[in-house]
């Protein structure tokens, strides 16, 4: 069993960092690997499969329990089939818009969450955070460039449109998913929820690929660049899910937990480096409010004040892994 003694904060926030890298990376990776006609499909079932053996061998070492109550069942299968929406849908993004603005429109899952927390019934976002979710509104906006984009009256960039609406939808399909970790699965470990859960994004992939669902959604890549972008993708992303897991204990999540939020940072300097993405002055200045708006809503948006600070710090905990491990 791993050590529950927490690493010095130094190092937790250095390995959070790196993980973040490594989720930007499996994004930059597959951008490559559809540059070179690989299909969606294929990319997430490489990508499902190695995290999927990764965490399968995680619970057998820790010896997790995977008796539950029946119903938690129902409400993991619609789990993992959200997370599958949510994984074409961003890789769809990814694939029509820049990297780091896909990121930053998914990033937008936290605001959605507390929306539909309040929908249904829960706490009321409060000023402060409503505030932070404008602030976070008005930077995706410089982002995206959306001034200069409604003023042109040129034709309007249809890919980019598809892009951005698939990273809405992955961002709302995310958002239901964490609340159903919240309010539905709070009470199954971490890790076996995360390998139940890629285990039905695996099989409900493979299934979509047979049926012929998704056009060339199972074409290999044309190119050796393509192999490389695709291994590479699986290797970022199961490790960074295996490494995450093994150490979540250790990283001190409740409090260190925003730090991931630099992928989309991460996601911009890859994509320049690596992609020649290159966004404007105005779009990077959005960026970083975005981040930082996303940061400081997470130190803020703990709205169950009943609670004992011991229960909150749990209640974050759970919804952080999930997070997280399903970038």
């Amino acid at each position: 069993m791993t050590s529950s003694a927490q690493l010095p904060r130094q190092f937790a926030v250095l390995i959070l960092v790196i993980l973040a890298c490594s989720f930007a990376g499996n994004h930059v990776a597959a951008r490559i690997a559809f540059d070179h006609d690989a299909g969606l499909l294929v990319a997430i079932l490489f990508r499902s499969g190695v995290a999927m053996v990764g965490l399968i061998l995680l619970v057998i070492w820790r010896r997790e329990s995977l008796r539950f109550k029946p119903q938690a069942w129902g409400w993991q299968l619609v789990m993992g089939l959200l997370i599958a929406i949510q994984s074409f849908s961003i890789y769809s993004a990814v694939a029509r818009i820049p990297i780091a603005l896909a990121l930053l429109v998914v990033n937008l899952a936290p605001i959605m969450l507390a929306l539909l927390t309040w929908a249904l019934g829960g706490a009321r976002p409060s000023r402060t955070a409503s505030l932070l979710m404008l602030f976070i509104l008005f930077g995706l906006a410089l982002a995206l460039d959306l001034p200069s984009r409604f003023s042109d009256s040129g034709e309007i960039d249809i890919k980019f449109v598809e892009g951005l609406l698939f990273g809405l939808t992955a961002a709302a399909v995310f958002a239901c998913a964490l609340w159903i970790t919240d309010h539905r699965l709070g009470n199954m470990p971490g890790l076996v929820r995360s390998m139940l859960t890629i285990m039905v994004v695996f099989a409900s992939t493979a299934i979509a690929g047979a049926a012929g669902l998704v056009p060339d959604g199972m074409s290999l890549p044309s190119a050796s660049m393509g192999w490389v972008a695709l291994s590479s993708l699986a290797i970022l992303y199961g490790a960074a899910f295996s490494v995450l897991f093994t150490l979540v204990t250790r990283l001190d999540i409740a409090r260190n937990a925003p730090v991931m939020n630099v992928e989309p940072v991460a996601g911009l300097i890859f994509g320049w480096l690596i992609l020649d993405q290159v966004l404007g002055g105005i779009q990077v200045v959005g960026s970083f409010i975005v981040v930082s708006g996303i940061v400081m809503l997470a130190y803020t948006k703990i709205p169950d004040r009943q609670l004992s600070r011991p229960l909150r710090e749990s209640k974050t905990v759970k919804c952080r892994e999930t997070c997280m491990a399903d970038s």
